[in-house]
């Protein structure tokens, strides 16, 4: 009776162990690529965190159900998605303000292109988002961590809670490039219209739209296509516009006037209207500043220098260099030396400066004025640049 008894009980036991390893894999193949990108995520400076995706993030399944209309609707489906549909409380909120940005697109005298961009916003945390989709293009992108509304408490590489909320950065960047040399950045209009489009198409808000773009669109023109595919809504209580830019140089600012969308050509963009409408120039005076400034700095005949980085005895500023060296001169920072009429004695910061490389697939991230000395280059397709990681543990440094 001894061995039978036993038997039973090694058979149980090892379909027992089959059962667990059943869940198990079930569980794996539900959560599992939630947890490699969750523990993906590292702390690479005081404030500053990485991030990589590879895999489905659930954007089709976003745009089959309709989108989101609002912040708090995309709060809703990023919990329901991130918790594999066992939580539907909305407690994820995208809660930006009004931030200033400054973004330029030049080409070196060989043709290749730079484009520079300015976050200018309170001193805060942010993240370096690479995201390799199931069904989309490779992209690089950033996000302000604190846009998404967690608390002072939360912790980015904390507990294994707060890092797979963490992946909601994924549909709240701010600014990114494809693989294929698509750049977008989002930076606010110069009034509090909001925009609302209700045509019956699927809903898009601010930083959505910009998620779909780097995965979906292969340059300017599609990229334009694309947007006129959806409804177009403001991720806050502000007016936002888009410039968007590719390797060929061409570079456009998407706007929204009384619910229009609206395409303008231009190299350089800050936060007043440019479309030619009745609200063209519309914006406060440090925006038109911004934007005179670089300007005045890049010339209606500027071509970068070329690629080479010293010549005889004098150092001569690389392509990126100069684009950064653009961008610096309207840091905010700078405000009390180039437009001191305009300086009101804010903490208001330039929280991160980027050169993206789009026809090189890297770009050169920069965080905190007080910080601009040191940079990190960021690659797409690490293994072609013979990297095993997306962003280079050796800094770029900027040549003053």
């Amino acid at each position: 009776m001894k061995k039978p008894l036993k038997k039973i009980l090694i058979w149980t036991a090892v379909l027992l162990v089959l059962i667990l390893a059943v869940i198990a894999f079930g569980a794996w193949r539900k959560f599992g690529t939630f947890i490699v990108a969750a523990r993906s995520i590292q702390k690479i400076q005081d404030g500053l965190y990485v991030m990589e995706y590879r895999g489905d993030y659930g954007l089709d399944e976003f745009l089959a159900q309709g989108g989101a209309d609002s912040d708090s609707a995309l709060g809703r489906y990023l919990m329901g998605y991130l918790s594999g549909g066992y939580y539907k409380q909305e407690n994820i909120e995208i809660t930006p303000g009004d931030f200033g940005c400054t973004t330029v697109c030049v080409k070196d005298k060989n043709g290749a292109v730079y484009f520079g961009r300015n976050f200018d916003w309170e001193k805060g945390r942010a993240m370096i988002v690479h995201t390799v989709p199931k069904n989309g293009y490779e992209s690089l992108s950033t996000c302000d961590l604190d846009f998404l509304g967690f608390g002072d408490d939360y912790s980015p590489d904390g507990s294994m809670q707060e890092r797979i909320q963490t992946l909601a950065a994924i549909y709240v960047p701010l600014d990114g490039m494809n693989e294929l040399g698509l750049v977008v950045a989002d930076l606010m209009a110069g009034d509090d219209e909001e925009t609302h489009q209700k045509t019956g198409k699927v809903a898009l808000t601010t930083t959505t739209a910009i998620r779909l773009l780097l995965d979906r669109a292969a340059n300017v023109d599609e990229a334009i296509e694309l947007l006129k595919q959806y409804d177009m809504n403001s991720s806050i209580g502000a007016a936002h516009h888009f410039a968007i830019a590719d390797k060929s140089g061409k570079s456009v600012v998407v706007e929204y006037v009384n619910g229009e969308m609206l395409v303008t050509e231009t190299n350089i963009v800050t936060n007043h209207y440019l479309a030619d409408s009745p609200k063209k120039g519309v914006g406060d005076e440090e925006s038109h500043l911004r934007f005179d400034h670089v300007s005045e700095f890049i010339g209606p005949d500027f071509v970068l220098p070329g690629g080479y980085g010293a010549h005889g005895n004098w150092i001569v500023r690389l392509p990126f260099q100069e684009v950064l060296s653009c961008i610096a001169r309207v840091w905010q920072s700078q405000r009390k030396i180039w437009y001191p009429q305009v300086d009101d004695g804010g903490d208001d910061v330039t929280l991160w400066s980027i050169v993206y490389a789009p026809g090189k697939q890297w770009a050169d991230f920069y965080f905190l004025e007080d910080d601009f000395r040191h940079g990190h280059r960021l690659f797409l397709h690490p293994e072609i640049n013979n990297k095993n990681i997306f962003i280079s543990d050796t800094p770029v440094i900027f040549f003053d």
